[in-house]
């Protein structure tokens, strides 16, 4: 297996579905796979997460899984022959109604209602741009196409000016998350998110479940750029999700929106993916350009937890390439200094985390001091695992626990590799197992010092409040 710190998330589809490919894939450095609901029956879904199973088991790894909901995404119906062309200066209708030709129709009943004269209505990822001229209220919208070309069926639609009154989960959203959660899967992402209490309402649903899942909030829309501090607090991770946040906002703003964006998830321990058209041109290519291999990068140097990729791997023609090449650029660029050491001090707090938060701060500053070569901890929530992980250090971070289900989870976590362990006896001999598993599987040379963490006494799976230094 590659020995990378940040992770890679890959989208599965045709190209990437069977087993044989997943075990590929994950030897080259796959460590979350991505469901989209967008597309996709749940029979194919049902096998592609038994595939990803089965090739953990195979291989003896934790692949994350990614369940991600496709949200309130605003589609244009089918059109006769190729498509609808849309010409400069020229009026056209949108209609709620049904598809009629030439016009418009719109998988949105609301539209009528919410969109305002002189909003702008964008087609295709932004290709074509549209300006409201008139609105009944009701079911019809008059709008004058500002830039043209070729409409083709089920295309996206953005209103970036427009406060769509859709909720944040659909009804196709609930279904596919029950699908989700009756399948164990590990990260919900939630597209379109636009305050914090969208998160609340998905978690408060996944709690009813008594289920594991985690919740990875997408950000893509301006509301939720301004709301952002309110969606950390309550998510468990955030996707910056260029595609459809590039279309929303000026695309100029996007560089500076996903290094703020990764910049505040470092600071609340909370994993971050950047996604969309990583490595674009290698859906049919089998090297990327230059700029898509510094996007790769910029991404680990801003701090990244993940780096995602799309088309590249569900429907490419490389799938397993891309993954090779992608691990390479990764590791390259985890040789620089720059990346490691981002301990941020816990703030003086009266709080339970308090004494967990400030044992993670100094255990990651003395790694870096001793020049340890591990961080050990023992965590039944995980939360010792990303508290570190936010932390950056340079000594490799291993997760012992005895929670089979946040085995998986950590995979989407930078730095963090996880074993399922749930021997408590006493401390000194749980610290001496686990220093002779690590010595046994080669993950720790003779001399170095590894710093351990965990609770005492140990059985009571409490709050962390120990660190040893200790030398193999």
């Amino acid at each position: 297996m590659i020995n990378k710190r940040t992770k890679i998330v890959a989208t599965m589809g045709p190209s990437s579905n069977s087993q044989e490919t997943i075990e590929e894939m994950i030897k080259k450095g796959l460590n979350v796979c991505r469901i989209n609901f967008s597309h996709g029956a749940y029979e194919d879904h049902a096998q592609t997460i038994r595939n990803i199973r089965s090739a953990d088991k195979e291989l003896g790894t934790h692949t994350a899984i990614l369940a991600d909901l496709q949200g309130p995404k605003l589609r244009v119906g089918k059109f006769e022959g190729e498509g609808l062309q849309l010409v400069d200066g020229k009026e056209i209708i949108f209609t709620t109604k049904k598809e009629e030709a030439h016009k418009i129709y719109i998988t949105y009943p609301q539209f009528a209602r919410d969109v305002k004269i002189g909003e702008t209505i964008l087609l295709d990822d932004g290709k074509l741009q549209l300006e409201v001229l008139s609105t009944n209220g009701k079911d019809e919208v008059k709008a004058k196409v500002l830039h043209g070309g070729l409409l083709k069926d089920k295309k996206g639609v953005n209103l970036p000016n427009t406060r769509i009154s859709l909720p944040c989960l659909t009804q196709k959203d609930l279904e596919d998350l029950e699908f989700a959660l009756d399948m164990d899967i590990d990260w919900i992402g939630l597209s379109f998110v636009r305050s914090a209490r969208d998160i609340i309402e998905l978690k408060h649903i996944i709690r009813s479940r008594e289920k594991h899942a985690r919740v990875v909030a997408k950000i893509e829309k301006p509301e939720a750029i301004q709301e952002i501090d309110d969606i950390i607090r309550e998510t468990d991770a955030l996707m910056v999700a260029r595609g459809d946040l590039g279309v929303e906002i000026p695309l100029q703003n996007v560089p500076l929106v996903q290094k703020m964006l990764v910049n505040k998830a470092l600071k609340s321990s909370k994993p971050v993916i950047v996604a969309t058209q990583m490595m674009e041109s290698m859906i049919q290519d089998v090297t990327p350009t230059r700029a898509e291999v510094n996007d790769v990068a910029n991404a680990v140097l801003d701090g990244a937890d993940a780096v995602m990729l799309s088309a590249e791997t569900s429907v490419g023609k490389h799938p397993i390439r891309v993954i090779e090449v992608m691990s390479a650029i990764v590791t390259e660029i985890e040789g620089s200094d720059q990346i490691y050491h981002h301990e941020e001090a816990p703030a003086e707090s009266q709080e339970d985390r308090y004494v967990t938060d400030s044992i993670c701060f100094n255990a990651t500053r003395l790694s870096k001091r001793v020049k340890a070569g591990a961080i050990i901890t023992m965590t039944f929530s995980g939360y010792t695992g990303f508290k570190i992980s936010s932390q950056r250090p340079k000594a490799d971070i291993f997760v012992f626990t005895g929670n089979k289900s946040i085995l998986t989870q950590m995979s989407l976590v930078w730095g963090v590799r996880s074993f399922f362990y749930d021997k408590m006896v006493s401390t000194d001999h749980t610290i001496a197992d686990i220093k002779y598993i690590l010595k046994k599987m080669e993950l720790v040379q003779p001399g170095e010092q590894l710093i351990h963490l965990a609770s005492m006494p140990m059985n009571e799976q409490g709050m962390t409040n120990m660190l040893k230094l200790d030398k193999v």
